[in-house]
């Protein structure tokens, strides 16, 4: 080996070794800007659970399930009136939405598939998913609120159902497409009915990730405030009656803590800390009930 082929090594080495050093340095670098990132993000969240936490917990007792909405600067009172319609709305919701979105996501993924018909659902599926709940609000208020000429928990229902239907449209698409293509093409070789495959496969296999999407689909709907303003509206009193305005927990929250008086001011943050309970339940039930299924 000549002089000038160990100069060139030599060279090449040392190269390799500043290149590699700079490749260190950069990911030590880009490691750091992510830590940063997750600890500011960590940080404001961890803030707001505290918060809620420590103003939400003072105002829970027996009293805020058992007991309606107080009159203004009353002591005492409670939430059962809007916990109680929260829970129809949410139920009812439930019932109209569920239904719609997952016969719907069958159709993209078993029928549609690449038809120009499935191609624009899709993409008027993704608008709504990411349309602001208060557009949602506005537009159940126009076609229902003012046909009808006052508000109501049936127009407040439409709403949420709107708002719960893309996201368990895109969940079932999603999990049916998991399905592999050669457990149809073997039921198909057996005389299996298409109809029949999807319900007996493709639906069972999936049944877990569409649950999952259907409890999302329950926790973002849970807190959704600015649809029922324009559409339930709310009601101090105990109603269980759709037709009319019904009380609602969102919207307790929203009147209770715009308002002056301490006593009521307590009550939203216990509501607070009662919605926030319940949407984390649901997103650890829904992953519970995913990660079964995986093992």
């Amino acid at each position: 080996m000549t002089t000038m082929d160990k100069s060139e090594i030599a060279s090449f080495d040392a190269g390799r070794k500043r290149m590699q050093a700079w490749r260190r340095q950069k990911n030590r670098i880009a490691l750091l800007i992510s830590m940063m990132a997750m600890a500011f993000g960590l940080f404001w969240l961890i803030w707001i659970l505290f918060s809620t936490i420590t103003k939400g917990i003072d105002g829970m007792s027996m009293a805020l399930f058992t007991e309606m909405t107080p009159p203004p600067n009353t002591a005492g009172g409670g939430l059962a009136n809007a916990l109680a319609g929260s829970g129809l709305l949410i139920l009812w919701a439930t019932v109209i939405g569920t239904p719609l979105g997952i016969l719907a996501g069958i159709y993209l993924a078993e029928y549609g598939r690449k038809s120009i018909f499935a191609s624009i659902v899709r993409f008027i599926n993704d608008i709504l998913l990411s349309a602001p709940s208060i557009v949602v609000g506005l537009f159940v208020y126009t076609i229902v609120v003012t046909q009808m000429e006052r508000f109501s928990g049936w127009a407040g229902v439409i709403a949420l159902a709107l708002l719960q239907v893309p996201i368990v449209i895109r969940t079932t698409e999603n999990m049916l497409r998991l399905v592999p293509d050669s457990l149809r093409e073997a039921a198909y070789a057996l005389g299996t009915p298409k109809w029949k495959i999807i319900l007996s496969l493709t639906l069972k296999a999936s049944l877990s990730g569409i649950v999952t999407g259907v409890l999302l689909a329950i926790a973002r709907i849970a807190g959704e405030t600015a649809p029922l303003l324009f559409t339930a509206l709310s009601n101090q009193f105990w109603s269980l009656d759709l037709s009319h305005p019904i009380a609602n927990l969102p919207v307790t929250i929203f009147k209770f803590a715009m308002s002056p008086f301490a006593e009521w001011q307590q009550l939203a943050w216990a509501g607070v800390l009662l919605i926030t309970l319940c949407v984390l339940l649901l997103n650890i039930l829904a992953r519970v009930v995913f990660a079964s299924k995986k093992h």
